[in-house]
């Protein structure tokens, strides 16, 4: 039978209807919480997440490509309320920079999600983020890039409020202005993680490295493990190429 209701049935037929929404609604809502920090293999992850059949998965990359998404953070980093489900209109996952930062009011928005702490050995952490995601000065080719793409990309001309709160809001608000200081950042990384393993139920939190590869992901989501190698996405030799050539995409 195609439709649960019969002929002038207009109460049967406003419940299917009303059914079809909230099935939908909850297809599109936020699914999973990445708590981890940027540079913990949370690219390989969306990617991941994005095999695995969750539509969408939000990552700061998302940020230069929608530069009016930056009000949403903002708006959070004043501690005020936030429309997170305007924000996350078609996303089923968020990772990355700067949702691990929120992870509290995503879970009190989502309080079903399942909560993903990607690790990495901190040193190694610390050293690939501040050559990679804090790196104080841009190359002469992202210079240049950007001056040529400047005059002819609304989103370029965009680019430097979205940089500016990102600095605001990662590296002046979670790291207090003090990421080159190499212990207090070490120091923000572990209180976080222990945070974040303190306020999440357990059944709730995979803790989870991109190096243990499908098994441990598949079995947290309840999902059979694909027959394609896990990906790995954005090493650090990667990522200014891949910063270069998003510019260029814009």
């Amino acid at each position: 039978m195609l439709f649960p209701f019969h002929g002038n049935d207009t109460k049967g037929l406003l419940n299917f209807f009303i059914s079809c929404i909230e099935r939908q609604s909850l297809e599109l809502m936020i699914k999973i919480i990445g708590a981890g920090f940027g540079r913990t293999g949370t690219l390989s992850l969306k990617v991941a997440l994005e095999r695995l059949g969750y539509t969408k998965c939000y990552h700061m990359q998302d940020l230069p490509a929608n530069p009016e998404h930056i009000t949403y953070w903002e708006t959070a980093a004043r501690g005020e309320p936030v429309n997170w489900p305007s924000l996350f209109h078609g996303y089923q996952a968020i990772l990355d920079f700067p949702g691990c930062y929120f992870y509290r009011q995503l879970l009190d928005q989502y309080p079903h999600a399942k909560v993903i702490l990607t690790t990495r050995d901190p040193e190694e952490w610390y050293a690939s983020a501040l050559k990679t995601i804090y790196k104080p000065k841009p190359s002469l080719a992202l210079i240049l890039t950007i001056v040529r793409k400047i005059l002819f990309s609304r989103r370029v001309r965009r680019l430097p409020r979205v940089m500016l709160a990102m600095d605001r809001i990662v590296f002046k608000g979670l790291f207090d202005g003090r990421f080159t200081d190499k212990q207090h950042a070490l120091e923000v990384y572990k209180r976080h993680y222990e945070e974040v393993i303190k306020t999440v139920p357990p059944p709730q939190l995979l803790v989870y490295s991109v190096k243990e590869g499908w098994g441990p992901l598949c079995t947290f989501l309840e999902v059979s493990v694909p027959d394609k190698p896990f990906p790995h996405a954005n090493t650090g030799g990667d990522f200014s190429k891949m910063e270069l050539e998003f510019i260029r995409s814009l």
